[in-house]
């Protein structure tokens, strides 16, 4: 029996030792020739079994009959026998095979094109490919952690590759073919130009982070991926820490990211309390006010919705300190002022020690989870699927600032309606279809979201909000073909509304608004989302 070993790592002298004690012969590249005698053992140089020389720069290795003709031909096939035989080809067993680390050379550093093109792998995806289509007879490996498995199968087999379970063969088969998928997939990205954001046909490299405990429901299988772009790292929920609490779910994963991705959005300090992925309550830093994690907690745990806060997700875009975990720890809720505030999750940038140890006495429960804002205004893609297919678009990285709003009523808002309209906008931008959303001094007060018709949301909104409306901020994603949304923000005490604009109707909400006495400002950007 022969194993040829290519692409040496560390991981080969463990397994190719196992192999030597079943009375393999091992066969390997340059490299690993050289790391397996330095561990004293015994490997015959691929050159040596095909009587040609490494060339082109190492470009050409393997790429011979030799090797192919070993691990592809089929045994007992009396022609394939009979070729084999006349040419001198000897069989190949088994192949492990570690790719040139095109992947780690585009993302750590920045090379040029040239130097990335040098690190595309040409022989090894072939060798893979070969022993995975002839995996009835050779074994293809790609993953370390399978090295230990397969020598305990070949124990149980005697040595032979031939009667190693059908299922893991086949198993390693499929493991192989998605590798070297996977690799094509980021030379691909690699390659292509920012002017062709959508090919004709793509594929997407992704890793299996974990296995959840169960899907959307209990009955649903489940798993959580990571996006291994060359172009754009992992960032957010995707490169989470988790530091204490239960394990993650399906549902867990989608509201924490998106409460962090809410809070990444400002540059100012801010919170946000998620629930059913929409924001029940908000906080940011309006000039001249605290700038504390605390302070901003309770600000927006008073003045939002508060009862929908509770068992939801806290995130924030700074290092959580001392004061911060220990008031949400010990804050009560508002509904009764003697209920400590329940929550599923925290996430943060950071923790600074003591408070996450203080804040893992909290409940044994709670999840705690780190992860890098990254830079949320990167350009990159997004995926969701469909029954039979799959939506792709451009990230919603668009700033919507002060300079985008547009005031077309009688009445001009003022500075602070002005500030409190950019965190409003921002906000509505992470609630979910036909959004309407009530600021004041930076603190969300009033939400409405989901529902078939902007009105619908809009009432929402004001019962939320009641009082607290008046002298608010009202943004909205929906299209407004008629002036209704602006009258329900007025009676609630709203003194100006964005909205995107672009109906034909504009004008008849710019005349209620006039009537109403609030201001009515455009802003031409849109963040609907469903």
């Amino acid at each position: 029996m022969r194993a040829l070993l290519v692409g040496f790592t560390p991981e080969f002298v463990d397994f190719a030792r196992g192999l030597k004690e079943l009375g393999w012969d091992l066969a390997g590249t340059s490299g690993t020739v050289k790391g397996l005698r330095e561990a004293g053992i015994e490997v015959d140089q691929v050159a040596d079994l095909t009587g040609s020389p490494e060339m082109l720069g190492g470009r050409v290795r393997t790429l011979h009959p030799v090797i192919h003709g070993g691990l592809l031909y089929r045994r007992g096939h009396d022609q394939d026998e009979a070729e084999v035989a006349e040419h001198g080809i000897a069989r190949i067993d088994l192949l492990a095979a570690n790719l040139y680390p095109f992947i780690d050379t585009v993302t750590k550093g920045a090379p040029s094109l040239a130097e990335a093109v040098e690190q595309i792998d040409i022989g090894g995806p072939a060798m893979i490919r070969a022993a995975a289509k002839n995996h009835q007879w050779v074994i293809p490996l790609v993953d370390p952690a399978d090295y230990a498995p397969v020598l305990e199968a070949l124990r149980a087999a005697a040595g032979a590759p031939g009667d190693v379970e059908a299922a893991l063969r086949r198993r390693l088969a499929a493991k192989a073919f998605q590798y070297v998928a996977h690799y094509d997939t980021a030379i691909a990205e690699y390659l292509r130009t920012g002017d062709e954001p959508f090919p004709s046909q793509l594929t997407e490299g992704m890793t299996r982070r974990e296995v959840l405990r169960y899907g959307e429901n209990p009955h649903q299988r489940g798993a959580f991926y990571t996006h291994d772009s060359v172009r754009t790292p992992v960032e957010g929920i995707g490169a989470y820490e988790q530091h204490h609490g239960l394990g993650m779910s399906y549902v867990n994963i989608l509201d924490a990211d998106a409460a962090f991705n809410a809070v990444a959005d400002f540059r100012t300090p801010a919170i946000a309390i998620i629930k059913h992925t929409n924001p029940a309550c908000f906080a940011t830093t309006p000039a001249g006010r605290d700038a504390s994690l605390t302070a901003l907690y309770e600000r927006a745990l008073g003045e939002g919705d508060f009862v929908s806060a509770y068992g939801g997700i806290v995130a924030v875009n700074r290092v959580v300190d001392m004061e911060f975990a220990t008031a949400l720890r010990e804050v009560r809720s508002p509904t009764d002022g003697e209920t400590r505030m329940r929550y599923d999750i925290v996430i943060a940038p950071g923790y600074e020690p003591d408070a996450l140890e203080h804040l893992k006495k909290k409940s044994k429960d709670l999840r705690i989870l780190s992860a890098p804002l990254g830079e949320p205004r990167r350009e990159r893609l997004e995926f969701r699927a469909v029954r039979g297919g799959v939506l792709v678009q451009d990230a919603d990285v668009q700033e919507v600032t002060r300079s985008d709003f547009q005031v077309v009523s009688q009445r001009q808002p003022t500075e602070a309606e002005i500030a409190d309209l950019e965190v409003a906008w921002a906000i509505c931008k992470h609630v979910k279809s036909n959004g309407v959303v009530f600021v004041k001094d930076g603190v969300l007060i009033g939400m409405g979201a989901g529902q078939p018709n902007r009105v619908g949301s809009a009432l929402l909104c004001k019962e939320q909000a009641g009082e607290r409306a008046q002298g608010a901020v009202c943004a909205t994603d929906a299209f407004l073909p008629f002036p209704d949304t602006v009258q329900v923000a007025a009676s609630a005490g709203c003194t100006v509304v964005a909205h995107t604009g672009g109906s034909i109707r504009d004008e008849d909400s710019r005349q209620k608004a006039d009537r109403l006495g609030i201001g009515l400002v455009v802003t031409g950007v849109r963040h609907f989302r469903h």
